[in-house]
């Protein structure tokens, strides 16, 4: 099973549409609302150089937006 963390806040559009997708394929993953998660909120912008959400990371790969072909090519789906 591939680690899969979703960078989120609770007022994104796309973010409940990315995890709604993750849930839809019962893709387990860890969602962290980076407007609490300061830390969090600074690792995803050191690692990618955005600030916009939703950004997830699978297997510590980033994947910023809700890029959907990305996404399916890193889960193994479709």
């Amino acid at each position: 099973m591939k680690k899969v963390i979703v960078f989120s806040t609770p007022t994104c559009s796309w973010c409940r549409k990315l995890k709604s997708y993750l849930r839809e394929n019962k893709i387990r993953f860890t969602d962290v609302d980076v407007s609490r998660d300061k830390k969090a909120l600074k690792d995803m912008i050191r690692k990618t150089g955005q600030q916009g959400v939703p950004q997830m990371w699978i297997d510590n790969r980033p994947v910023v937006g809700f890029d959907k072909r990305k996404i399916d090519r890193l889960l193994n789906l479709k």
